[in-house]
């Protein structure tokens, strides 16, 4: 089951490391931080941390925004995967930005 749609708006920078061990950074807020801690709980992925609260809302964080509430829904509770939100070339460029902007990575 998926929650409503929603416009989600990101504001702080997690590193989620999946069950291989390998890791990635997300621009995500805190309903996406709670259900990274639940998949954790669950074992779908081994971990979450928050590396940075309340990121600017800058020019690159309105298009990931837009990216995001275009192309995935929040995940509600009664999750049974980790849904990774994937993202283009394009936008895996404007999370590196996001990253720099905001001094992590």
């Amino acid at each position: 089951m998926v929650l409503e749609k929603q416009q989600q708006v990101l504001t702080l920078i997690e590193e989620i490391t999946r069950n291989d061990g390998t890791s990635y950074y997300e621009i995500g807020n805190m309903v996406h931080n709670g259900r990274a801690e639940l998949a954790a709980e669950r074992g779908f992925i081994k971990q979450v941390r928050i590396l940075q609260l309340n990121i600017p809302h800058s020019r690159n964080v309105i298009k990931y925004e837009d990216y995001v509430n275009s192309h995935y829904q929040m995940q509600d509770e009664s999750m049974d995967h980790w849904e990774e939100w994937k993202r283009t070339p394009e936008m895996d460029q404007v999370v590196e930005d996001i990253l720099k902007e905001n001094h992590v990575g």
